[in-house]
């Protein structure tokens, strides 16, 4: 599973800013305007959904969010450690 391209198609499918980007993948979503606190909540159901994964609380952090590039890393990391 392609985890980069699966976030991309979702944020650019459901953010409108995000289309008004030629890139995005490595800025903050939240600090372009890209998303807003709505927005992360549709995120963290969409990643529960489609990577079958749960974000805990303490994990809803910019570390981990903010970015299709944390995301990503986030996404794989769950996956991983899901699998052990």
């Amino acid at each position: 599973m392609n985890i980069k391209g699966t976030l991309v198609d979702f944020i650019i499918s459901n953010y409108p800013k995000a289309r008004e980007r030629k890139t995005f993948e490595d800025v903050s979503l939240l600090e372009e305007g890209i998303i807003d606190s709505v927005g992360v909540l549709e995120l963290i159901l969409f990643l529960e959904q489609t990577f079958a994964i749960s974000v805990e609380d303490e994990e809803i952090i910019p570390d981990n969010l903010d970015s299709v590039n944390k995301l990503a890393i986030y996404v794989h990391t769950k996956l991983t450690n899901n699998m052990l």
